[in-house]
């Protein structure tokens, strides 16, 4: 197997885990509809920022968010490039 087809895997793996967790797809479908950072997402769920925090570097290491210094705080948003490429290969196995 070539060192491309490895990394990908190695990415999708990744992105799979990422989504494989309910909080994280609700950070998603916030995320669809706006960017926001940590603490506007953390309101929006009963549980600690901290938590709140590791979901969001999960989805960062699986490359599904993207995140950007504006001022004080970190803005977060969808990356679609990957959930292209996502799709994109769920449709090959078709």
């Amino acid at each position: 197997m070539s060192k491309y087809i490895i990394a990908y895997l190695i990415e999708m793996n990744a992105v799979f885990k990422a989504l494989n967790d309910p909080t994280r797809r609700q950070i998603l479908e916030l995320l669809k509809e706006k960017d926001m950072n940590a603490g506007e997402i953390a309101e929006k769920f009963n549980i600690s920022k901290p938590s709140i925090s590791h979901h969001l570097d999960i989805l960062k290491r699986a490359d599904l968010i993207t995140s950007e210094k504006k001022g004080q705080f970190v803005e977060y948003s969808l990356n679609t490039t990957i959930l292209e490429d996502l799709l994109n290969w769920i449709l090959t196995l078709k």
